[in-house]
């Protein structure tokens, strides 16, 4: 018989793991939970927890406002629900996010921001907090232009369950003074499908674009510069390689086409996807040939699209 304690040490340990990220990100909760042990401030940035597609819009060098690019914007809680963490990913590649923390001593919102497009060594800080009318204001100290005090002044308005506002701008001391630089205007969509369950979609959309012989709709699921790696042959590339390669000659029909993916791995805008597929081709001479063979796929994700870039493929013996 074993030593009670043994039991006691063995339960103990098991639910001190559990603890420890109990309020973290898992598969029922993908964006983790706020722990209750956290100020009731970290709630504040409760209605942006998740994912939003949001227009992006910032000065150009004349200060004309330039054209508005897609970027997704996610929330999370982290530190097993102690602090919230965002990030950006935009679609001219300037991705950015930051660590969310408030202090209850100062009794204020400390936000640590970070981008891909300027990393430093010491992350700037914005301090501030939720007010009475429900907008989270944050302030970094910063000289205007002229050499005149001033901060520059985030806020997140129009708060909702259906998205959000935020506005980057530098304003004065008395904060009368105001000149806004950047604008993001995010809608959360609440029936987005997974990127597993998109990707998915394609693979069921490409075999039934190529048994109904719509070739034009098989070769855009494809990115621009999308490779395939057939056998026997060089690498074609491009819409109007891919799509002499795809189409079915005259007299030729595909009665059935497969493809089962064995995994796929997404690792943000990138997917591995490999398995097996298989079909069946009715030849000019009325002939039924099956075949079958083994893939591997590269999906991109662009402008929140899922599209082949790399497709090599090979057959093997029944």
């Amino acid at each position: 018989m074993k030593p009670i304690y043994l039991y006691l040490s063995v339960f103990l340990i098991s639910t001190i793991s559990y603890s420890q990220t109990d309020y973290s990100a898992s598969k029922e909760h993908p964006f983790g939970l706020a722990n209750p042990e956290a100020p009731q401030e970290l709630r504040d940035f409760q209605p942006l927890i998740g994912k939003c597609n949001c227009k992006s819009t910032s000065r150009n060098p004349d200060q004309s406002w330039a054209e508005a690019i897609d970027m997704t914007w996610e929330w999370k809680y982290i530190m097993n629900g102690m602090a919230v963490q965002d990030e950006t990913i935009k679609s001219d590649g300037k991705h950015s996010g930051s660590i969310r923390q408030f202090i209850a001593d100062s009794s204020k919102w400390y936000v640590h921001y970070y981008s891909s497009g300027s990393p430093t060594t010491k992350l700037p800080t914005w301090e501030g907090n939720k007010k009475e009318n429900g907008n989270i204001v944050l302030y970094k100290e910063q000289k205007a232009p002229n050499g005149t005090d001033g901060f520059f002044r985030l806020t997140f308005y129009d708060i909702s369950t259906s998205g959000y506002k935020w506005i980057g701008e530098w304003v004065d001391k008395t904060e009368t003074v105001t000149f806004p630089t950047w604008k993001i205007d995010c809608k959360r969509v609440t029936d987005e499908k997974s990127d597993l369950t998109v990707i998915k979609d394609n693979i069921s959309a490409f075999s039934k674009a190529y048994m109904s012989g719509n070739i034009n709709d098989l070769v855009n699921m494809y990115t621009d510069d999308g490779k395939i790696f057939p056998n026997n042959l060089k690498i074609l590339e491009g819409k109007t390689d891919l799509k002499s390669y795809w189409t079915i000659p005259e007299g030729v029909k595909i009665l059935h086409h497969k493809v089962t993916p064995t995994e796929i791995k997404i690792e943000n805008d990138i997917a591995y996807d490999y398995g097996y597929y298989e079909g069946k081709t009715l030849t000019k001479e009325k002939e039924e040939i099956s075949w079958q063979g083994k893939y591997i796929i590269i999906w991109k994700k662009i402008n929140n699209e899922w599209k082949i870039y790399l497709d090599i493929w090979n057959n093997v013996r029944p």
